[in-house]
């Protein structure tokens, strides 16, 4: 049995995620640099610059800044690949994974929270 969640529910649960990272003592993350942390960490590697521009439909100029970001906040980082020097991966770190599992916590709290609420409460004409 599966549970259907309609778009304003799942709206509802970005929001109240969102909410939530901004509230509490811990990275703030730009919509960019999520979308690069998340394409790291839940999808196959490995994952190079020229990669993840590609796949996120970026320039490898903003996919550097994003990783500049994650490489301070140490929840990425990147290595000359030995194979292919001209060529950067992105690896994981075990802060990222820790991060990932928070940020796992705080949507499935969301979706709680959003699930409660009435389907007429969540849309206001």
């Amino acid at each position: 049995m599966s549970v259907q969640i309609n778009p304003d529910q799942l709206i509802g649960i970005l929001r109240d995620t969102t909410v939530a990272l901004v509230r509490r003592d811990g990275p703030d993350l730009s919509a960019r640099q999520l979308g690069v942390f998340l394409s790291v960490y839940l999808s196959p590697g490995p994952h190079t610059v020229r990669g993840l521009a590609q796949n996120l439909n970026v320039s490898k100029p903003a996919i550097t800044r994003a990783l500049d970001r994650l490489g301070e906040l140490d929840l990425a980082r990147r290595k000359v690949d030995p194979m292919d020097r001209r060529s950067v991966l992105v690896q994981r770190t075990l802060k990222g994974t820790v991060f990932l599992r928070e940020l796992r916590q705080t949507m499935a709290e969301a979706e709680g929270v959003v699930a409660e609420i009435p389907a007429a409460e969540t849309v206001e004409a």
